[in-house]
């Protein structure tokens, strides 16, 4: 379990950082200024979960059913999160209606939510 948690880790890092440079300066004078801003938020929120699932895969202080529950959370929470954004953002360079996605940002968010939630559970179970 601790590799494929890794591996998502690097895998969303390598991802947020090439995100990150396509939106500083391929998108830079293609979408609006907002647009941009909710870009950055989506890679920034990716880069930081990835950073969570390095730690989570290397750490020994949570158990493995515990791991599996935040891994589960993270990677749910930035696809639904994060991906959904740069899609939102970048609407004006496509053709795909969007009208339904709208909602599955927030869902996103609450999934992260709910991943540092059992990370807190976790961890105040360990040093108690």
């Amino acid at each position: 379990m601790n590799r494929t948690i890794l591996l998502f880790g690097v895998f969303f890092g390598i991802s947020a950082v090439l995100l990150g440079a396509f939106g500083a300066h391929g998108l830079k004078e293609l979408i609006s200024d907002s647009s941009l801003d909710s870009y950055k938020t989506a890679v920034n929120y990716q880069m930081y979960h990835a950073l969570l699932l390095l730690w989570l895969g290397s750490t020994s202080k949570i158990a493995e059913p515990g791991k599996k529950w935040i891994f589960w959370c993270l990677l749910l929470g930035v696809i639904l999160f994060s991906f959904s954004i740069y899609l939102l953002a970048t609407s004006s360079l496509h053709s795909i209606n969007l009208e339904g996605i709208a909602f599955i940002t927030p869902l996103g968010g609450a999934i992260l939510i709910t991943a540092w939630f059992l990370l807190g559970y976790r961890i105040f179970k360990y040093f108690n």
